[in-house]
């Protein structure tokens, strides 16, 4: 809703509201330049692995560094909550903030996904889209939005005083505990705002709240990315389905969504270095 207004409006409101916006991060300089070579070794994919992440749930998968991975629509329209951590190192792990203060409110082909501080480097480049015809619709929707967190039982107990356990946060503890013997207090803490895949989103007009509409993902669509370190990937399928509805209960209608490691003989990207994290001095000031 919006901010109720109690104060006057000061007489010189017009000079204060008047100024123009100034993009708050220029990403000129970590424009992605290999997108080309990454292109042409697509041509030379070779399954490597694949996993099938049964509805409202949630799987880990390993991706090496120079290995491209694809989350892809299966059976039916469904969106996917995804985190990404440096394999070695959960501590490093998919920024969500910052990937969005880089490049947008959603992602597409060139677009990097950025660990956290003090690492902040790219993890991922997303290098093919099938729903990239989609831009933005004219209610400010697109599609693989870094603006929603993931949905949450907190916030469902909040809204609507039930314990739900396979909202997309439950899921993806779930599959840290069972899959990689993270202890449960830890998996919690470490589960990471996320990147939806193909769901739809944006702001509406007049509220500027977050708003959801079904996604246009049709099986046989794919997000694919390249993986610039070691990773592990933690996939939920939303219990939202397309996320036409809602989400957090067992209403709507589920589909499985797929993942698929892909290797490619290190020749065609030989000129592609693996991402090295930040080398900021951390001293912040301090002698």
């Amino acid at each position: 809703m919006k901010i109720k207004k109690f104060s006057d409006k000061p007489s010189d409101i017009e000079s204060r509201i008047g100024a123009k916006p100034i993009v708050c991060y220029p990403n000129t300089n970590i424009e992605e330049k290999n997108l080309n070579i990454l292109h042409s070794a697509r041509e030379y994919l070779i399954k490597n692995d694949e996993i099938l992440i049964p509805p409202r749930d949630a799987k880990t998968f390993e991706v090496k560094s120079g290995e491209f991975f694809r989350i892809e629509s299966v059976e039916g329209p469904q969106v996917g909550d995804l985190n990404l951590f440096n394999l070695n190192n959960f501590e490093e792990r998919f920024y969500s903030g910052k990937t969005r203060a880089l490049y947008g409110t959603h992602l597409s082909v060139g677009d990097k996904m950025f660990s956290s501080f003090p690492y902040l480097r790219s993890l991922a480049t997303i290098t093919w889209d099938t729903l990239d015809w989609y831009d933005y619709d004219g209610d400010g929707g697109s599609v693989h939005d870094v603006i929603g967190t993931r949905c949450d039982p907190y916030t469902s107990k909040l809204l609507n005083n039930n314990d739900y356990h396979y909202c997309c946060h439950s899921n993806l503890t779930r599959a840290l505990v069972k899959e990689k013997n993270v202890q449960l207090d830890y998996a919690e803490k470490i589960v990471h705002d996320v990147l939806n895949v193909f769901m739809l989103t944006g702001f509406t007009n007049d509220t500027k709240q977050y708003f959801m509409k079904a996604s246009p993902v049709r099986p046989g669509d794919y997000l694919e990315f390249f993986a610039e370190t070691d990773l592990l990937g933690a996939l939920s399928a939303c219990p939202g389905g397309d996320c036409g509805s809602e989400h957090s209960s067992d209403v709507a209608k589920c589909y499985p969504l797929k993942v698929s490691v892909w290797k490619v003989d290190p020749k065609y990207i030989n000129h592609i270095k693996p991402s090295v994290i930040s080398n900021y001095n951390r001293n912040h000031g301090i002698d």
